[in-house]
């Protein structure tokens, strides 16, 4: 059983995933980040020791975790990466929440041969979401759809932007700057970030417009449905701004010059959004998704609904993008702990939805929590 575990940033999520481990008398659990004042802040919350460390290092990251048993990855999505390739490196299992746009399984062969457990993209979507559909993929001869509507969102709509930022900032705008990859009769389909604006009606918010993003990540590769689409959920109109934004090059790495300065637009952007999309004192953010996947089951028809909805917890102050992320992610530490979950390798989300038992470990774990999946199976013929 890992006991001694260690989170690898403690910001808006890393920190409620911490806080959540250390209620657990089973665990010791330190934080690592670069920002003592964020150390400071979590220690006066919980029992969580800090350890101030530049993640931005791989080597350090190597170094820091080899005296711990199970590693939280929860680092912007730039240092996923390198940061997930250190901790297997170091030869310690991990539960990874980083969006990153490298291929994960390209360290799959070094975490194997290093007897590493590293369970990746380990949110909500992809995420908790992922092993649901891993799990439909399991009792089924075949998928033939898979569609998801995911989201996070203010619950008070305020211009311009109707928008807060409840995870890294950063990783936001790389949502709508990276081409999105989805499947359509059997063809791999690539579209920019924020095409294909549609209209979605959900009873707990009312409208809500859904655009393409590239959430699907690994189940490309994993899950064989000829039909699989993900998109995002915003309030309706805030595509069009971001585009607008991108499209003028407000998103833009490549430096231009300014008064003689190279100047990044993205940074400059970053400093200006950032503060206005930050989670104000009293507001609360809301989580939904939405979970369509079809297939064959015992030679019939079969389809699953998953509904998700979930708000900011003002009691422990977590917002609900770090409570549906977050507790997932928590969830799964406890599953390899406890022995649930064994496979070495690298595994997304949907890996879990195979072996028995672990979709429904993980789904009483945050319903614990008070997060909750509705579920709707249904035999359309």
């Amino acid at each position: 059983m890992a006991e001694n575990i260690i989170v690898l940033g403690g910001g808006l999520v890393g920190g409620p995933m911490a806080l959540d481990l250390a209620r657990d008398e089973r665990f010791t659990v330190t934080v690592a980040d670069i920002d003592p004042g964020v150390l400071d802040g979590l220690a006066a919350r919980g029992p969580v020791t800090g350890e101030i460390c530049d993640l931005s290092n791989p080597a350090a990251v190597a170094d820091l975790v080899r005296d711990f048993d199970l590693v939280v990855g929860a680092v912007p999505g730039h240092l996923g990466f390198a940061t997930l390739e250190a901790v297997i490196s170091a030869g310690r299992d991990i539960v990874d929440i980083a969006f990153f746009p490298e291929d994960p399984f390209l360290l799959d062969a070094a975490a194997r041969a290093r007897g590493v457990t590293a369970v990746v993209d380990c949110g909500v979507f992809p995420g908790m979401g992922s092993a649901l559909i891993g799990r439909a993929d399991r009792q089924c001869e075949r998928l033939d759809l898979v569609l998801v509507y995911v989201g996070g969102l203010p619950k008070i709509r305020r211009q311009p932007f109707e928008y807060r930022a409840v995870f890294s900032p950063i990783d936001v705008i790389e949502e709508y700057t990276r081409p999105a990859r989805y499947r359509e009769n059997g063809k791999l389909i690539e579209r920019p970030a924020l095409s294909d604006v549609e209209l979605i009606e959900l009873s707990t918010l009312g409208t809500l417009e859904a655009f393409n993003t590239d959430g699907l990540r690994t189940l490309l590769e994993t899950i064989s449905a000829p039909d699989m689409k993900e998109k995002t959920l915003r309030y309706p109109g805030h595509a069009a701004k971001m585009a607008l934004l991108r499209e003028c090059g407000f998103f833009s790495e490549d430096a231009v010059d300014v008064g003689g300065h190279p100047v990044r637009p993205v940074d400059v952007t970053g400093r200006l959004l950032f503060p206005m999309w930050k989670l104000q004192p009293g507001e609360g953010d809301v989580t939904v998704m939405r979970i369509l996947v079809e297939g064959v089951q015992a030679g019939r028809r079969v389809r699953w609904t998953w509904d998700l909805y979930d708000e900011f917890d003002h009691a422990l102050g977590v917002s609900s993008m770090a409570r549906t992320t977050g507790y997932t992610a928590t969830m799964a530490v406890r599953a390899i702990a406890d022995g649930v979950y064994r496979e070495q390798g690298v595994s997304p989300p949907e890996f879990l939805g195979r072996v028995d038992g672990c979709v429904e470990y993980l789904l009483a774990g945050l319903e614990q929590r008070g997060v909750v999946y509705q579920e709707r199976l249904e035999f359309p013929d």
